[in-house]
């Protein structure tokens, strides 16, 4: 089987022949947990993919929440990718520096979620990139702006609320990213003041099952995500939601889920930071 949607993914290879193609945009989306001692800000000034941009998920959110990188506005996201340099008619390609793109597909889901298709994530990321000796920077480009044309695809987002009431529906199945300890209650959160354990009916598939951990955390094939999803009891006749520690690796279950054809997986935004900290958010370690 080989993927439904392969230009989602592209290789190391692919982007140094395309890095200085006119249409090509990359871009850094880097993100490190709080209980990482990493600045993903520093390390993009130190060392990048030629040409990339930096897309800070902490600065392009809703400064008004109180829950980590919450998804902004159409316009708010419009204003800040249109000085990234990033808009219509661009083929962007997003990495991250943590392995893979347990990171990237977040940036890659928001781009979607906002309208914009011609976004891939670089497999590997620049771990892979890194390995292969390809030219790196440490000097960031002058973006020219560029028009960004936001079309929010609401369908691909999920709110606590709706969750809340999927619990007594059951209409869509929960897909939560996290390890199997803190799935299971048994392992702490790395954020402070958040109750252990799941959203009830929910299942567990952690996000670096997709990957491949020996080889610079590249995709794994599509007969064997395919093969991942269903061990994990995930039924794609049902509608997906994927959640996680933060809405961050969530966005790697809807990525996998797109390479192989299920096009809709949604993202509960809040995910665990939000329905852990929550008194009214049912929670079974079943």
């Amino acid at each position: 089987m080989t993927y439904a949607n392969p230009d989602a993914l592209v290789s190391t290879e692919w982007l140094a022949e395309h890095m200085n193609a006119p249409d090509v945009r990359v871009v850094d989306g880097t993100s490190f947990l709080p209980t990482v001692d990493r600045n993903s800000k520093a390390e993009y000034r130190e060392c990048h993919i030629p040409g990339a941009v930096f897309f800070d998920i902490d600065d392009i959110a809703d400064e008004k929440a109180e829950l980590p990188h919450t998804v902004p506005s159409a316009e708010k996201f419009s204003s800040r990718v249109r000085k990234l340099g990033l808009g219509d008619g661009n083929r962007i390609v997003v990495y991250d520096a943590n392995g893979g793109g347990q990171a990237a597909c977040r940036v890659w889901w928001m781009f979607r979620l906002f309208g914009h298709e011609d976004v891939a994530v670089l497999n590997g990321g620049l771990p892979k990139w890194l390995a292969e000796g390809r030219e790196t920077d440490d000097l960031p480009p002058v973006p020219r702006e560029r028009h960004f044309t936001a079309r929010t695809n609401n369908l691909l987002l999920r709110t606590a609320d709706q969750l809340i009431e999927n619990v007594d529906t059951g209409k869509e199945l929960v897909v939560d990213a996290r390890g199997a300890g803190r799935f299971a209650g048994t392992d702490d959160e790395p954020r402070a003041g958040l109750r252990k354990g799941h959203i009830p009916d929910s299942v567990n598939l952690p996000f670096v099952d997709l990957m491949d951990k020996d080889n610079n955390f590249v995709m794994r094939s599509a007969d064997e995500i395919k093969k991942i999803f269903a061990d994990a009891g995930v039924d794609f006749s049902k509608p997906v939601v994927a959640s996680c520690g933060s809405g961050v690796t969530a966005g790697v279950i809807a990525f996998a889920g797109y390479l192989i054809g299920k096009t809709d997986i949604a993202v509960y935004d809040g995910s665990w930071s939000e329905w852990g900290r929550r008194h009214d958010t049912p929670i079974t370690t079943d």
